[in-house]
């Protein structure tokens, strides 16, 4: 990030000038020097998307008119870094007014690639920004690369021993205590779910947690979805469902990002960590449809459907967080095609116990330009979990609100008294969009932060 935002402006920075249709002939107007007669020629208006280098005296480049559309301001300019000539680029406040620190975010969004296996194809532009923007944008920028890191590498390069140690490296860098249960080691301590889940696999499942603060503090809990890799189990998924199933980590990616948000900002909180990571596998001794789990919550599951593996493994972690009695629980999943289905897939799902809770965080997604949308906890569709040899089922045979039923698996290992929210994120961008590229995807990390920053001062 600090390679795509300078806190210098050399005297070779070319000024970048944000136009709209709407105001396209008041600011190159303003510009003179045949700015209009020179947009004209190149059939240029302020479209969003485009951009159009103004000639100087001397034949080099006087600025940069980029075409933006503020009604979103984080991405406004986020597909600049990718298409403008490697170089330090100013904005110029002749332009269309834009929030600096959205512009610096966007563009450092924009400007991220994946590069661990394949160099990327060029350098991105620079932007320059003041030192006290650029920490501003810095640990959000970071948290986001992070995540999409994170979601980009594949399974060989990050199952369950890689992604906890994530968890433990974040906990040595904010000299936080940390813990895990591998293996065998899960039934003893009580974790039977999450065991069978991931016992088909060649890599161990593991339970991590990391724990930091005072005992007084108010207590944070945020819980991840790290399946490693999702072949459906014995349910096998088709090719197509599978070819991207290296991102079912996506939710422990969240939560890990978003931990490192908390510690890096000092909240005062005492905040738990809990990353179940697993690979859902086949194998001779993987879990079969039919077989009954009894959960740490003492809750019996009959097993209709090995995919809908990911709420199995968090009915553990969430009872152990319950356990603790936290003022907050919040929980990261890729969890359902279904919320795909509803929302598409830049909307994460939003489900919550709490109507005050699900406002703050629905103002905060607002504020911060990430969205969330808010799904009902339709109690009465547990009737499609029911089971007649345990107390729930972990699928149904209907296909209809398969976002709210797991939702509501889940809320169903929380005691009422417990303030709590789930979020069904995709984590992914199907195609490249400004300050999205194509891969692993941060949603809704700034929205609950912002909300964090908020509850707890």
């Amino acid at each position: 990030m600090d390679a795509w935002l300078i806190t210098d402006t050399p005297t070779s920075a070319t000024a970048l000038i944000a136009v709209t249709t709407e105001r396209f002939g008041t600011i190159v107007d303003g510009l003179g020097g045949g700015a209009r007669q020179w947009c004209a020629a190149q059939d240029f208006s302020g479209q969003a998307g485009q951009h159009l280098a103004l000639p100087d005296a001397q034949g080099g480049i006087a600025a940069i008119l980029a075409g933006c559309d503020p009604r979103d301001p984080v991405t406004a300019l986020a597909w600049l870094p990718q298409r403008l000539a490697p170089g330090a680029y100013r904005l110029d406040p002749r332009g269309v007014e834009l929030d600096a620190t959205d512009v610096a975010l966007g563009w450092a969004l924009g400007a991220y690639r994946y590069t661990r296996y394949r160099k990327a194809r060029r350098a991105p532009a620079q932007l320059c920004v003041g030192s006290a923007l650029a920490e501003r944008v810095r640990a959000l920028a970071q948290a986001t690369c992070l995540v999409r890191e994170l979601v980009n590498t594949p399974t060989e390069e990050l199952g369950p021993e890689q992604l906890v140690a994530e968890v433990r490296k974040l906990a040595a860098s904010h000299d936080a205590d940390y813990c895990d249960w591998v293996g065998d080691e899960l039934l003893a301590a009580g974790f039977p779910t999450i065991h069978a889940v991931g016992r088909a696999s060649h890599r161990a499942p593991r339970l991590a947690q990391l724990t930091h603060g005072p005992a007084h503090a108010p207590h944070l809990v945020l819980v991840g979805k790290g399946v490693c890799f999702d072949s459906g189990g014995l349910d096998i998924k088709s090719a197509e469902g599978m070819r991207w199933m290296k991102k079912d980590m996506g939710g422990a990616a969240h939560a890990i990002a978003l931990a490192g948000l908390v510690l890096g900002a000092r909240l005062p909180v005492r905040l738990t960590l809990l990353v179940p990571a697993v690979e859902n596998s086949i194998a001779g001794n993987a879990l079969r449809p039919g077989e009954v789990v009894t959960t740490r919550a003492g809750i019996s599951v009959e097993i209709d459907n090995t995919d809908a593996e990911g709420r199995l493994i968090l009915c553990d972690a969430l009872a152990y967080a319950a356990e603790q009695k936290p003022d907050l629980i919040l929980d990261f999943a890729t969890l359902t095609g279904a919320a795909r289905v509803a929302l598409g897939p830049e909307l994460p799902a939003l489900f919550c116990n709490r109507d005050d809770l699900a406002a703050q965080l629905l103002d905060a997604a607002h504020a911060s330009h990430d969205p969330l949308w808010r799904l009902p906890l339709w109690r009465p569709y547990l009737t499609l979990l029911e089971s007649h040899v345990a107390d729930l089922a972990n699928a149904g045979a209907s296909r209809q609100a398969g976002a709210i039923t797991a939702a509501l698996y889940l809320e169903r290992f929380l005691p009422e008294t417990q303030a709590w929210a789930h979020l069904d994120v995709y984590a992914w961008n199907d195609a490249d969009r400004p300050g999205h590229p194509r891969g692993g995807e941060a949603q809704g990390l700034r929205a609950y932060f912002r909300f964090l920053q908020q509850r707890y001062r």
